[in-house]
């Protein structure tokens, strides 16, 4: 039980940190979405993975869009030492994006 709740508390601030960046994302997106003049819409949040529906006209406007939301989500509240990398792609469901 002790070695379990060292592990808890190491891990509870960088989940928490974690979960805070990835709903900045969230917040940020659909804003950045919309003044690019993109119809894509988020749709779900799994862990750290934000799944969305992009029109197929439209995925090569809306990747680097989301990349970027998400990549810089931290800023300008926190300035991270460790740059955030983030994979996109597209696919015509969850199961293939993997």
């Amino acid at each position: 039980m002790r070695a379990f709740n060292e592990r808890a508390s190491i891990n509870a601030p960088i989940q928490g940190s974690a979960a805070d960046i990835i709903r900045r994302a969230m917040i940020k997106m659909e804003p950045a979405l919309s003044a690019a003049g993109l119809s894509a819409r988020m749709l779900l949040q799994v862990h750290d993975e934000l799944i969305f529906e992009v029109e197929d006209s439209e995925v090569e406007k809306a990747i680097p869009i989301i990349v970027d939301v998400m990549e810089n989500a931290s800023m300008p509240a926190l300035a991270m030492k460790v740059p955030l990398k983030v994979d996109a792609r597209a696919a015509t469901n969850w199961d293939e994006a993997h």
